[in-house]
C-alpha cells in the first residue's frame, strides 16, 4: 500500500509542476508555439481516448460486474460535464457583459472576471484529476501510470492556454504563474483525500472509474477535437499521427499489466 501512496503522490506532484509550463512558453516564438500546441493537443486526444477505452472502462466493467450500470454512469458523466461546462460558459458571458457596461466612462478593472473564473474551473478540474489518479492507482499501478500520462498530456496544452488567458485578463506574469500553481495544487489535495479514504474509496471505484472515463471522453471530443480543425492537409495527417501515437502509448501499457 505504501508503494501506491508513493506512486500517487509522485504523479500528482508531476501534474502540479506542469503549471509552470507557461514560464517556458514565454520564450517560444508564436509560430513554433502554435505548431507545438497543435501536436500536443492531438497527442492528448489519443492518450485520453486510449486511457478511457483501453484502461478505465474495461477496469470499470471488471470491478462492477454490471455492464448496464457502468454504461449508464459513463453516459451520465458525459452529460454532467456538458452541464458543468455550459454553466461555466454562461458565467463567462455574464462577466464579460458586466465588464463592458461598467468600463464605459469609468476606469477599467485591473483584473477581468474571466481570469478568476478560469482559475476556479481549472482548480475544480485539477482536484478531480487528483482523485482520478489516486483511484486509478488503487486499481493497479499500471492503470495509475496510464491515467497519469493521459492527464499530463492534456494538462500541458491546457496550462499553456490558461496561462495566456490569465495574462489577457490582467494578471502579471509572476502572479499568473503563482495563481496557476495554487490551482494545480488542488490535484494533490484530491489525491490525499482519495488515499486517506483507503478501503472506503475502493468501494467507490466502480462509481469513480466510469466518471473518470466520461471526463476523458468529453474533454477529448468536446474540447480538444474542435481545436484540431484545420484546412491544411499536412497538418491534418500530422494530427492523425499524434492521435495514433497517444492511443498506441496507452495500448503498450497493457503489455506491462
Amino acid at each position: 500500500m505504501q508503494e501506491i501512496y508513493l506512486y500517487a503522490m509522485g504523479s500528482v506532484a508531476a501534474v502540479s509542476a506542469i503549471s509552470f509550463v507557461g514560464l517556458f512558453a514565454l520564450s517560444w516564438k508564436e509560430h513554433f508555439l502554435r505548431s507545438i500546441v497543435s501536436f500536443l493537443v492531438a497527442l492528448a486526444v489519443g492518450a485520453l481516448l486510449g486511457d478511457a477505452f483501453i484502461h478505465l472502462i474495461p477496469e470499470a466493467f471488471a470491478e462492477s460486474g454490471n455492464p448496464s450500470l457502468v454504461a449508464t454512469l459513463i453516459v451520465a458523466g458525459i452529460v454532467l460535464f456538458f452541464v458543468l461546462e455550459t454553466f461555466v460558459h454562461w458565467h463567462h458571458a455574464h462577466s464579460l457583459e458586466i465588464e463592458e457596461s461598467s468600463s464605459h466612462g469609468t476606469k477599467k478593472a485591473h483584473i477581468h472576471p474571466t481570469g478568476y473564473m478560469i482559475l476556479a474551473a481549472d482548480g475544480l478540474h485539477n482536484f478531480i484529476d487528483g482523485v482520478i489518479i489516486a483511484v486509478s492507482y488503487l486499481v493497479s499501478i499500471e492503470v495509475g501510470i496510464a491515467t497519469t500520462i493521459a492527464v499530463i498530456l492534456h494538462e500541458i496544452p491546457q496550462e499553456i492556454g490558461d496561462f495566456g488567458v490569465l495574462l489577457h485578463a490582467g494578471f502579471s506574469r509572476m502572479r499568473a504563474l503563482f495563481m496557476n500553481f495554487l490551482s494545480a495544487l488542488l490535484a494533490v489535495l484530491g489525491a490525499i483525500i482519495a488515499l486517506a479514504a483507503g478501503e472506503t474509496m475502493e468501494h467507490f471505484v466502480v462509481w469513480v472509474l466510469p466518471f473518470a472515463a466520461a471526463s476523458f471522453i468529453y474533454i477529448a471530443t468536446a474540447d480538444l477535437f474542435p481545436e484540431l480543425r484545420t484546412s491544411s492537409k499536412p497538418a491534418f495527417f500530422f494530427q492523425l499521427f499524434a492521435i495514433a501515437l497517444g492511443v498506441g502509448a496507452m495500448y503498450l501499457l497493457v503489455l506491462f499489466e
